[in-house]
């Protein structure tokens, strides 16, 4: 059975930047952190995305 994959996005540029695999599927919240956006040149706020 395949893995569900899920990116962070940059809430700045929309750009999606990390790839990751949700580890707790069907949880209320979004995952949110402080990430480095090559495009943006800073740390931004990513917000997990499908």
């Amino acid at each position: 059975m395949a893995q569900k994959k899920g990116a962070l996005a940059c809430t700045v540029c929309g750009q999606r930047n990390y790839s990751m695999t949700p580890t707790q599927m069907g949880k209320a919240t979004r995952l949110e952190v402080m990430k480095f956006c090559k495009y943006c040149n800073k740390h931004t706020l990513h917000k997990e995305t499908k």
